[in-house]
């Protein structure tokens, strides 16, 4: 897909955005954009290949030119395709280093620790895992490539957060209580299951459609306290959990969620050994973004995502989100922000040319793929002089400042617009009419046209997960199934 079309993608979904509000277009006079590099520079139609290299003897190799993203005041008809008057301010924040962007910028500032006197780490559980260690009037930030699979993609049966998405699950004697969000985006009493034969005790308030990256968190957690999971096996007859109805969670899941959870705690130790800590000198966990809104922070602390001996830990929302808004309403706060990206990027983390997380994030595979004991993983820590993660001590406070990730729904709450995208179509001869790939894509993302022949399929651009699923292309019994015949015209 070229930098154009997906730019054109953001683009229409800031246009569909706008016209739900209702608001007079002629009446926009600024709007503010909040996001990492790749989607930041997707809005304004630039390359993004540098992003994709961290070194620079690569990209000269390569002959891929550097992209400054700097903080800009632009015009809206700077902005191909943007439905605004030309005299409408767009509000781009500046980017901090390679894939370190404006919304590291925003968890630091929105949560307030550069004016706190503690020793913290502040993460934005994502795919890009966004973290910043503050310690003696110091700042040191990095970003660990952790993947989708603590924003519920790239699993099965995962999804974004979204009505209907399993994003926690707690004990109840022998089974296990989902929960599952509503269409307030709040959290709601879900089915009691029995985990190892998918059960069903009570049904509950909602009826569930999917795992999402919190969801994920909490089964693994509460699995190996039930000892449904022992690193890397599930505990089953068919090393598959039944989480509701056709939802389940294998051991692939379990593998790929360890990833991204390992690269978490890899993330941590590298930047304590950067300021000479240990993790046990962090007094405080600041966790932002849907998944650090919705997960249970003692069961994610409880996997390594949280470091082991801090006092207090803030679940404090979509700190990117809240920048934009803040950026809208006051436009001088731009400035702070590149004040704070100036001075950031002089003690910036390139986890990927460290040898520290290099080394820790072997381990961390070692322990979630291959069975490594702790114990020894923390064997190899002490050989290496490498900070090493302690076993949990005490219960830490849990201050949720926020309700959900998105806490301000404005006047008219929350509106979900369901096609953000366009659909794309595409016809397969082999295809025998099974309906397994419409029945088992989690967002609900292909249909068949009735009555085509040979057999025509759409496909929701703006629901389907993309290459990182193709869960479509696995359940096709003829293998004819190929989501790149949808995508690769584009």
């Amino acid at each position: 897909m070229s930098v154009e079309v997906a730019g054109t993608i953001v683009v229409n979904a800031i246009n569909k955005a706008i016209e739900r509000l209702k608001v007079p277009i002629d009446k926009v006079v600024r709007i503010a954009v909040c996001g990492n590099p790749v989607q930041l520079s997707l809005f304004q139609r630039k390359e993004i290949l540098d992003l994709a290299f961290a070194g620079m003897r690569k990209l000269e190799a390569l002959g891929v030119i550097s992209q400054e993203r700097n903080a800009a005041v632009l015009s809206a008809a700077s902005i191909r395709g943007l439905n605004l008057p030309v005299h409408t301010e767009v509000l781009v924040p500046p980017s901090l280093r390679h894939v370190m962007g404006a919304d590291a910028l925003a968890m630091l500032i929105q949560t307030g620790v550069l004016e706190r006197n503690e020793t913290s780490i502040t993460t934005d559980y994502g795919t890009n895992a966004e973290m910043a260690l503050c310690h003696d009037a110091r700042v040191i930030t990095g970003s660990a490539a952790a993947g989708s699979a603590l924003e519920g993609q790239q699993i099965t049966c995962g999804m974004l957060a979204m009505p209907g998405a399993i994003s926690d699950l707690t004990p109840e004697a022998t089974l296990h209580r989902l929960t599952v969000l509503d269409t307030e985006m709040l959290p709601a009493a879900g089915p009691l299951v029995d985990l190892g034969n998918g059960r069903v005790t009570e049904t509950g308030e909602l009826r569930p459609t999917g795992i999402t990256g919190t969801g994920t968190v909490a089964i693994i957690n509460q699995s190996m306290e039930a000892g449904l999971i022992t690193l890397p096996r599930i505990n089953t007859p068919d090393t598959e959990l039944h989480i509701w109805g056709d939802i389940v969670f294998t051991e692939d899941d379990l593998k790929e969620a360890g990833k991204a959870i390992g690269s978490v705690r890899a993330g941590h130790i590298t930047l304590c050994n950067e300021a000479d800590i240990g993790l046990e000198d962090i007094d405080v966990a600041y966790m932002c973004g849907a998944s650090g809104t919705y997960v249970d922070a003692l069961k994610a602390q409880r996997l390594g995502m949280i470091p082991p001996r801090v006092r207090t830990i803030y679940q404090v929302g979509n700190t990117s989100l809240a920048m934009a808004r803040d950026l809208a309403c006051d436009p001088k706060k731009m400035g702070m922000m590149d004040e704070l990206a100036k001075h950031l990027r002089q003690t910036h983390c390139m986890f990927a040319a460290s040898k520290v997380f290099a080394k820790v994030y072997v381990l961390e595979l070692a322990y979630w793929t291959e069975g490594m004991p702790f114990s020894q993983y923390q064997e190899f820590l002490a050989r290496y002089k490498i900070p090493i993660p302690l076993n949990l001590e005490g219960t830490p406070e849990v201050i949720r400042t926020v309700r959900r990730d998105i806490d301000d729904l404005g006047r008219h709450g929350l509106m979900t617009i369901s096609n953000m995208g366009q659909d794309l179509r595409t016809q397969y001869s082999d295809c025998v009419e099974c309906l397994e790939c419409v029945r088992r894509c989690s967002e609900k993302a292909i249909r068949i046209v009735e009555g085509s022949d040979p057999p025509s399929f759409v496909l929701d651009q703006s629901l389907c997960k993309g290459l990182a699923c193709r869960r479509c292309e696995r359940v096709c019994p003829e293998k004819c199934f190929d989501l790149k015949d949808f995508f690769g015209g584009l």
